[in-house]
């Protein structure tokens, strides 16, 4: 093999390797999932490019979420080290974790507890001695009203973007029927809201989980609208929210 050759084959290599590096941050950073056109134009190759080097990734290791058409999401990388906190981040964490221990369902409370043990055992002695005198907490004296279905299984049928049935009973007490696509689950002050697309309504509607009654899964999949279906409706919100400002401004 000629001296030529083997530069040509080692450049071959390395640029290969440059570019995974450079695909690995770009799946890093911003908002996703990215789309192989967005990341060839990134990158300066073909989308067919981005397709092989994702193919490439998952055989390295990495967990790629998503598909051609649909976009991709990096869920773990396999060449990160294990995450260390800065003393902001611990305390910005202990914040959020107290505040879903005072407002989270049930589970989600239980699962804030856990996570709260976990880093308790796992972190060095003096950011563990942190933890357990953090300056920041979360207390709330009114929680919200107790929901009336299983959060739980309602998260995990938004996460399998299945849709949900349940009677409802408005602020009235009138009672209705709904089959929702479940979006996005909201906790505020006084009460945890599900944003969900309405079949009856045909339209986006907030309903309140201390108001939800005999939920059931349906095998009815909306896949893969929930990203774009809970996008709209939170740009609507956002709208009639300046709205209203500007209106109150006048």
């Amino acid at each position: 093999m000629t001296v030529s050759v083997i530069r040509y084959k080692l450049s071959f290599v390395m640029s290969r390797t440059a570019r995974l590096f450079q695909l690995m941050q770009a799946l890093r950073s911003g908002p996703s999932p990215k789309t192989s056109a967005q990341l060839a134009q990134d990158l300066g190759v073909s989308p067919r490019t981005v397709h092989r080097d994702i193919d490439a990734l998952r055989g390295l290791g990495a967990v790629i979420d998503g598909e051609a058409g649909f976009g991709f999401t990096l869920i773990e990388d396999a060449t990160l080290p294990p995450l260390g906190f800065t003393d902001d981040e611990l305390e910005a964490l202990v914040l959020g974790l107290r505040e879903v221990q005072s407002i989270g369902d049930p589970g989600l409370s239980e699962a804030a507890s856990a996570v709260l043990r976990k880093l308790q055992g796992r972190l060095p002695q003096r950011q563990s001695h942190r933890l357990s005198h953090a300056v920041l907490t979360a207390t709330r004296f009114d929680r919200p009203e107790k929901p009336t279905i299983d959060v739980a299984v309602l998260r995990q049928a938004t996460w399998d973007e299945r849709a949900v049935e349940f009677a409802y009973s408005d602020a009235k007490g009138q009672e209705t029927h709904r089959r929702v696509n479940p979006l996005s689950i909201v906790y505020m002050d006084r009460s945890s809201i599900l944003i969900g697309w309405c079949h009856l309504r045909q339209d986006f509607r907030f309903f309140r989980l201390d108001r939800m009654q005999k939920m059931s899964v349906l095998d009815q999949s909306f896949r893969p609208n929930r990203v774009p279906l809970l996008r709209e409706a939170l740009a609507r919100i956002r709208a009639e929210r300046e709205a209203k400002d500007r209106e109150g401004a006048v």
